[in-house]
């Protein structure tokens, strides 16, 4: 059998709860709910708990990590 997937059972994860979001960006759960209440993390409401896409987590840290350039200085 000529099979591409080496592992055809492997669970794909495609959102993270608030306590994985957590371990994941190395901070608290509390931090990850200030964040999602400052507007900076987009959590999924559509179940009863709210997720975290693991894209949503992935833009977070790209639009995070970039250095913010100040006004009236060139780079």
């Amino acid at each position: 059998m000529n099979n591409p997937d080496p592992n055809p059972n492997k669970t794909v994860i495609l959102a993270l709860t608030r306590v994985e979001t957590a371990r994941a960006l190395g901070v608290s759960a509390i931090t990850v709910d200030r964040l999602a209440k400052r507007g900076l993390l987009h959590p999924s409401r559509a179940i009863r708990r709210p997720v975290y896409p693991v894209w949503e987590v992935e833009r977070f840290l790209r639009e995070t990590s970039q250095p913010s350039r100040q006004k009236g200085v060139s780079p």
